[in-house]
């Protein structure tokens, strides 16, 4: 379960509200599903409870002039944690307010014009001198992307590659750090660039912790070290607990080495083959609220991943699950595990998780991520299984154009195939937000009976949308043949 929620503040108070926040549990141990705040009159024993989705709530319905103890605690799958220390809250006495102030209004009313315009002259100055330096560079850079139209304080992502220097842009996101801090272990994988380590990092005034580290292999080319870091420039603008958080790198030392939180259970598909069954569907649900929920921060950013996928997916001892891989080129070969289809615009694209529009006109958008996240959302129930099994890429982009679909994984609820599904609608405006995806998952998530009613097509056949057809059961999942074969005589099973 979650420690425990640290402290609570009281925002504004009147006669018959509270209006509350309060920080996130230090050690969450999983998503967050909502927070419980308890509350009773002082000297009382009965005590009332409300819920909440984020780190805020209003109490109402109180009485005026009360004084109120008020608790908070956090809930995951695993449960409750513990309550943050007592605290008391007072609403508001109307009638003592007035007697409070209306000293102050009878004194003030013969100097307040005067105060108040003197304020409004000083306010104008100083907001135009707050126009100046860092501010208006920042918004030429805004605009410089087209993002000038944004509200103001939205953090917007900045693509490194925009930097004339792309060094400027590693030392302004990326914070470079001594190679005395650092210590190699052992090397636990290969990366696009190099090796991939498990190391500690101990810094003055800091606790040491495990760390991954990826090396650029030696012998590489200006360009190579540029995109090896720009992953680096990208991952150092996101803070969030579902995005892999990025410790530093060191530019200055040989190897170059990026360095990021370590994840003890590795990539998210490999992870779920290790442990085939092990999980409750609660617990993968969980999992892809974690997913779901780094994915439309990375979106409300106005990021785009474009490699959504499972094996881009990484998992803590407490089966959080962190979004990775921000590197923007990507040298895939076609005969590796992940094979690639080459676009007659050039590139190279992962087809099995790729949205028709992305595959056939580079267009890459938060809709494109959202076909994607349903592509994982059938790698997580499927315990790891391989999208579209051993079909080829062509076979693979025609079954997509004529509307066919993966069925549910064996034992998937009815509930999640479906958002796979609108996951997966070919016009890409009418597919579901991420914000509105996390919704849904948190609404699963509180009514676990939803979970309970299970798909009834056959976890072999491809579903196509539209209408229903018989389908043709299948003796195995992976038998990818017999579903080819069955594609060229009849059509699978519509739903």
């Amino acid at each position: 379960a979650p420690s425990a929620v640290p402290t609570v503040h009281l925002m504004r108070a009147t006669a018959g509200t509270l209006s509350l926040s309060w920080l996130p549990p230090e050690r969450p141990n999983g998503v967050i599903l909502d927070y419980e705040i308890k509350y009773q009159e002082r000297g009382e024993s009965f005590s009332h409870t409300v819920t909440a989705q984020h780190t805020s709530a209003k109490v109402e319905g109180l009485k005026a002039g009360t004084v109120y103890v008020v608790q908070v605690r956090a809930r995951t799958v695993a449960g409750y944690g513990r309550y943050s220390s007592p605290l008391d809250f007072s609403t508001n006495d109307p009638e003592r307010s007035v007697q409070d102030l209306l000293p102050l209004i009878v004194g003030s009313a013969s100097a307040g014009f005067v105060v108040i315009l003197a304020m409004v002259v000083i306010a104008v100055v100083c907001l135009r001198r707050q126009r100046t330096g860092s501010e208006l560079e920042y918004t030429e850079k805004l605009q410089q992307y087209g993002e000038y139209n944004l509200s103001p304080g939205v953090k917007v992502y900045i693509d490194p590659f925009t930097y004339e220097d792309p060094n400027e842009a590693v030392h302004e996101f990326a914070r470079e750090i001594d190679i005395s801090c650092v210590k190699i272990e052992e090397v636990i994988g290969a990366g696009e660039f190099g090796e991939v380590c498990r190391g500690r990092l101990k810094q003055p005034g800091r606790k040491e912790t495990t760390v991954a580290i990826k090396t650029l292999k030696a012998g590489y080319t200006e360009r190579q070290r540029r995109d090896f870091l720009s992953e680096a420039s990208i991952m150092g603008q996101f803070d969030h607990p579902n995005v892999i958080h990025l410790e530093g790198v060191l530019t200055r030392s040989c190897p170059v080495l990026i360095v990021t939180e370590f994840m003890e259970n590795g990539a998210l598909d490999s992870f779920l083959r290790l442990n085939d069954g092990r999980f409750t569907v609660t617990q993968l649900v969980g999992m892809l609220r974690g997913i779901a929920a780094g994915m439309k921060y990375l979106s409300d950013m106005n990021y785009v991943h474009r490699d959504l996928a499972a094996r881009n997916v990484l998992v803590n001892s407490n089966l959080v699950c962190k979004v990775s891989d921000f590197g923007l080129s990507r040298f895939l070969d076609d005969n590796s595990s992940d094979p690639t289809y080459t676009s007659s615009l050039g590139g190279k694209i992962p087809i099995r998780w790729t949205a028709p529009e992305a595959i056939a006109f580079r267009k890459f958008t938060s809709a494109s991520d959202v076909w994607s996240y349903g592509i994982v959302m059938w790698e997580v129930m499927s315990f790891g299984e391989r999208p579209y099994w051993d079909m080829s890429n062509q076979d693979v982009m025609n079954a997509v154009e004529q509307d066919y679909r993966l069925p549910p994984p064996m034992d998937c609820p009815a509930v999640l195939h479906q958002l796979m599904l609108e996951c997966w609608v070919k016009e890409r405006n009418m597919r579901p937000r991420f914000g509105q995806i996390v919704s849904t998952l948190d609404k699963l998530l509180r009514n676990a009976a939803s979970l309970k009613v299970l798909t009834s097509t056959h976890s072999g056949d491809l579903c196509r949308v539209g209408g229903t057809l018989p389908g043709h059961q299948r003796k195995s999942i992976g038998d990818a043949q017999d579903m080819k074969q069955q594609m060229s005589q009849t059509l699978p099973i519509r739903v």
